[in-house]
């Protein structure tokens, strides 16, 4: 029986190492823009409700809306060679910034070279599907997974069914295992999956029998005694 172990991305595979505020915070003084709070909420506000929806360009929306914000506020943002800053070069400032804000445990690597021999790996994640592909570029762990589905390549964010009806016709098999959190585990389980559930800090959950989240062994451990 060919089998499909199938991942969330944020949390579980890649981890981060600091905070929404804290990135945002070197974005814009990397661009010589105070981070005042104000300008903090109006980035996480504009890109929350933009990705929320499935809009084009999240992230350049929520550098635009800050932009638009620090002009209003008389704050003169610009490069090192004194031209204006423009969204593009705070999403790239962004990007870098974001992904160097994160970590895979040792692990992980070792647990998804194993469970590569006798499963089909894939991820199943919210966010354009470029940005989240370079966060395993960044790590090395592209190469690992045979499918990766974007919720903004199908038009739906998870729990809808289909990030899950898209990898079924991406990466056939006759069995699917989603770990993940409970959003994911949610969708995972209406789509016919077998859910995993993982809320950091405890160990798995929400296995065929149901159970609860509780304190235990390691994500990675408790997954290898699993499968």
């Amino acid at each position: 029986m060919t089998a499909a172990l199938c991942f969330a991305l944020d949390g579980v595979l890649v981890h981060r190492t600091r905070s929404d505020a804290a990135i945002l915070r070197d974005v814009f003084v990397a661009h010589d823009i105070e981070p005042t709070e104000s300008l903090l909420t109006t980035a996480r506000d504009t890109f929350r409700k933009a990705f929320d929806a499935l809009e084009p360009a999240p992230y350049r929306q929520s550098m635009a809306a800050a932009l638009s914000a620090a002009d209003a506020a008389g704050s003169d943002a610009h490069t090192d060679d004194g031209s204006d800053v423009d969204p593009d070069a705070m999403v790239a400032t962004l990007r870098e910034a974001t992904y160097d804000g994160t970590a895979v445990p040792d692990a992980a690597r070792e647990s998804l070279a194993g469970l590569a021999a006798d499963s089909a790996l894939a991820v199943i994640t919210n966010g354009p599907h470029e940005w989240q592909v370079g966060k395993l570029e960044q790590h090395d762990l592209a190469d690992r997974f045979d499918a990766v589905v974007a919720s903004y390549e199908v038009g739906a964010h998870v729990p809808d069914a289909a990030p899950f009806d898209r990898l079924r016709e991406r990466l056939p098999a006759d069995e699917y295992v989603m770990v993940g959190d409970s959003d994911a585990v949610e969708g995972a389980r209406a789509a016919g999956f077998v859910p995993i559930e993982y809320v950091a800090g405890r160990s798995p959950a929400g296995t065929a029998s149901g159970d609860q989240p509780r304190a235990g062994p390691d994500l990675w451990a408790t997954i290898d005694a699993l499968l």
